[in-house]
């Protein structure tokens, strides 16, 4: 068939390569426009522009989809089938309604659950046991389309979102072959989607990361797996931001946030239960264990941390 692809982020790259590997003519690539990132703040591409260079695609970074000049553009190419996978913008009625065949989008996660433009961190937030990936026929709701196909996967134990993230663009690619495979032998079933049980899965913001350490155990561990890598849990120690990236349940009792032991492990109380730190973050230093923070630090025990 020819395409055009519609990715942003790393989590659409096997996508796209799962595309070229089946043979599809992909007509266009179209990602968000570069980026400052970094330290230096130096404009970065966009880690679908950089595979559709490698494969020698043509690239359109529109800063407005609805734009004349942009709209032209995608007409102009004919495609019978527009694939989306993290682009990253709401898609007008225009550009749904261009390709005869309509857009498809991969979705990390179990539809309707989780709808919106977090799916994986709110799987983790929410303690699910099992999550997955949904091929939908788009529509102009969010994430509301008739779903094409699902495939699912249990989270593992201590997985965190940059790790799930990753496993789940593996799966979304294989998803998307099946569900592109089947389109052509005219076997694919669209079912919609049931929203009385759909969940909301919105932005999520850097504040969110704050810990608040009269929670439980449980919940703060999950956080803590959510925000990793980004927006990262954090907690405050001598007015300095410490960024929080694993944690594990364990045994002990006392005050929120106070430290219950420093050797051979960093552990704080919990509201209920408590967490053994087992890496963190200074600000403006590299990722160290829990327990030479704490020595460098010279946190003791009953030391409030945050």
């Amino acid at each position: 068939m020819r395409l055009l692809f519609f990715g942003t982020p790393e989590f659409a790259v096997p996508s796209l390569e799962s595309v070229l590997a089946r043979g599809d003519e992909v007509a266009a690539v179209v990602c968000q426009p570069d980026r400052p990132a970094g330290r230096g703040q130096k404009l970065t591409p966009p880690p679908v522009k950089v595979a559709a260079l490698r494969h020698a695609l043509p690239v359109l970074q529109p800063e407005k989809l609805r734009s004349d000049e942009t709209m032209a553009a995608l007409r102009g190419m004919a495609p019978e089938l527009i694939i989306v996978a993290a682009y990253g913008r709401i898609l007008p009625a225009a550009i749904l309604t261009l390709p005869p065949r309509g857009c498809v989008n991969v979705h990390a996660s179990l539809l309707p659950r989780y709808r919106g433009a977090a799916p994986i961190q709110w799987t983790i937030l929410n303690g699910d046991a099992t999550t997955g990936v949904t091929i939908i026929r788009m529509d102009e709701g969010m994430d509301t389309g008739a779903m094409l196909l699902q495939r699912a996967t249990d989270i593992r134990p201590g997985e965190t979102y940059g790790e799930l993230q990753d496993r789940l663009a593996r799966l979304g690619a294989e998803a998307l072959r099946d569900a592109l495979d089947a389109m052509q032998r005219g076997e694919l079933t669209a079912t919609p989607q049931d929203d009385s049980v759909a969940i909301a899965a919105p932005k999520i913001e850097k504040q969110q990361g704050r810990i608040d350490w009269k929670r439980a155990a449980v919940e703060i561990e999950r956080q803590v797996r959510a925000f990793n890598p980004w927006p990262s849990a954090h907690a405050e120690v001598g007015g300095q931001v410490l960024k929080i990236h694993r944690v594990s349940l364990c045994e002990g009792r006392g005050p929120a946030g106070t430290v219950l032991s420093v050797e051979p492990d960093l552990v704080v109380a919990c509201g209920d239960g408590a967490l053994r730190v087992d890496e963190v973050q200074p600000g403006g230093r590299q990722r160290m264990q829990g327990a030479a923070f704490a020595r460098g630090a010279r946190l003791g025990v009953g030391i409030p941390l945050g």
